[in-house]
C-alpha cells in the first residue's frame, strides 16, 4: 500500500487529505500535527468583537479523520532525509511514499520591543487578548499595524489587518465609545494594501479617511515600546499595538536539506513540487511558489496549490510526469464586523466592489459551509 504522509493540519492538509482519497483512494495516510485540531484562522477577526469565541473556531478533527481513514500522529516535524522519504518526528521517523509539507510559516519576531505588540494572526488566545484589553479600556490610542519579509514579497498578512482595524471601529462605534479612542494605522508601504490592486488601495484609503483613522505610512519600523511605535518617519504613543510582522519557514526547516528561498520557505515549482526532489511536494504558507509578486498568503491560495501538489504526487506515484499547476488567484471580503469590501484578484483581472452588508453576510455564511465538512 503507498504510504503518504502530510505535515500540518490547516487548510492546505486538509484539502490535500480529501484530494488524495479522490485520487489514491486506497493510499495509508499519516498526518503529523500536535493536535486533531484545526483553527479556522479568517474567523480570527471577529473574536475581538464578541461575534465567535475561540472554541467556535477550534475545530476537533477526530472525526474527519476517522471518515478520512487518516492516521493522526501528535508530534512535531524536526527534520528530513533520504531524500524525503524519512520524516522525522518529535514521536520518531515515519517512512513514506509521498510527502507533502503543510506546515505553515512562523512569524518574524525580531524588531526591538515586539513582545509589547500583540499579533493577532498568531492564534485564538492573542485575539482573545485583543478582546479582553478592549474591554478593559475606557479610552486611548490603538495603534494597528503589519510589514512583509523583504525577501518574500508574498510574505505577509496585510488583509486581516484592515479587517482588525475596520471592526475596532465598527465595534466602537456600535458601543458609543469611539469618540474616547484615537486610531492609527502604520505600515511601511506607501499605498497600504497595494498587493490587493489599486482600486482597493483607493477604497481602503478612502475608507479609513471616512472612519477618521489617522495613518502613519511609508516608513520604515525601527521597534516598539510598552506605549510607543517608533519608525524612521518618527514615533507616536500607543496604548495598545497590534502588529503583524512578516513570514518565513518554519523552524524545522532548517534542520534538514530542503531547498530555501531568499525569505526561508520551501522553493517550489508551479507544480508545487519541491525543487530537485521526487514525490516531496509543498502546499500554503510553508513554500515559496512561481508567480506574480502579488500572490497571496491566504486560505484559498494554500486550497489551490494543495490540489495541485496532490495531483502531481498521484502522478509521480504513477511513474507520470506532474502537468497540474495551481492558478494564481486572490479572493477575499475585507469585513468590517457589519460589512465588508469584496476584492477578487488574477493575472487578467483585478475587481473591487464598495463595502456592503450583503458581503458580511457572505463571509459568514461562508465560515459555516467550509467548517461543516469537518465538524
Amino acid at each position: 500500500m503507498t504510504r503518504i504522509t502530510i505535515v500540518g493540519s490547516g487548510f492546505a492538509a486538509l484539502t490535500a487529505i480529501q484530494a488524495l482519497r479522490r485520487v489514491a483512494a486506497e493510499s495509508d495516510i499519516t498526518l503529523v500535527s500536535p493536535k486533531a485540531e484545526f483553527v479556522y484562522y479568517p474567523g480570527l477577526i471577529w473574536v475581538p468583537t464578541g461575534l465567535r469565541s475561540g472554541e467556535d473556531l477550534q475545530i476537533p478533527l477526530q472525526s474527519f479523520f476517522r471518515r478520512m481513514r487518516v492516521n493522526h500522529l501528535s508530534a512535531k516535524a524536526k527534520g528530513l532525509r533520504d531524500g524525503g522519504r524519512v520524516l522525522e518526528t518529535t514521536a520518531g521517523d515515519i517512512e513514506n511514499d509521498g510527502l507533502v509539507i503543510c506546515s505553515g510559516g512562523r512569524y518574524m519576531k525580531k524588531l526591538p520591543g515586539i513582545e509589547h505588540a500583540i499579533l493577532p494572526c498568531e492564534g485564538v488566545a492573542a485575539a482573545q487578548r485583543i478582546r479582553d484589553r478592549l474591554r478593559e479600556m475606557d479610552g486611548g490610542t490603538i495603534a494597528m499595524g503589519f510589514s512583509g519579509n523583504p525577501k518574500e514579497p508574498a510574505a505577509m498578512r496585510g488583509g486581516p489587518m484592515f479587517e482588525f482595524l475596520f471592526g475596532t471601529d465598527s465595534h466602537l462605534r456600535k458601543q458609543r465609545r469611539r469618540d474616547r479612542f484615537e486610531l492609527v494605522f502604520f505600515t511601511p508601504a506607501e499605498k497600504p494594501g497595494n498587493r490587493l490592486g489599486p482600486k482597493a488601495v483607493a477604497g481602503l484609503t478612502e475608507e479609513m479617511r471616512k472612519r477618521d483613522i489617522r495613518t502613519h505610512l511609508g516608513h520604515k519600523l525601527k521597534g516598539f515600546m510598552p506605549n510607543k511605535v517608533m519608525t524612521e518617519g518618527g514615533e507616536f504613543d500607543a496604548d495598545l499595538i497590534l502588529f503583524m510582522p512578516g513570514m518565513t519557514g518554519s523552524l524545522w526547516f532548517d534542520s534538514t536539506d530542503l531547498p530555501r528561498s531568499e525569505g526561508g520557505f520551501i522553493k517550489a515549482d508551479k507544480q508545487c513540487r519541491v525543487v530537485g526532489m521526487d514525490r516531496v511536494y509543498v502546499a500554503g504558507d510553508s513554500g515559496s511558489f512561481p508567480g506574480p509578486e502579488w500572490m497571496p498568503k491566504q486560505a484559498h491560495m494554500a486550497d489551490l496549490q494543495a490540489k495541485a501538489a496532490v495531483a502531481g504526487l498521484a502522478a509521480e506515484l504513477k511513474g507520470e510526469q506532474p502537468s497540474e499547476s495551481f492558478r494564481v488567484e486572490l479572493l477575499c471580503i475585507v469585513d468590517a464586523n457589519d460589512r465588508g469590501m469584496l476584492v477578487a484578484r488574477n493575472e487578467k483581472h483585478n475587481l473591487v466592489l464598495p463595502s456592503l452588508r450583503l458581503f458580511h453576510w457572505m463571509k459568514r455564511g461562508f465560515e459555516w459551509w467550509y467548517l461543516r465538512q469537518y465538524r
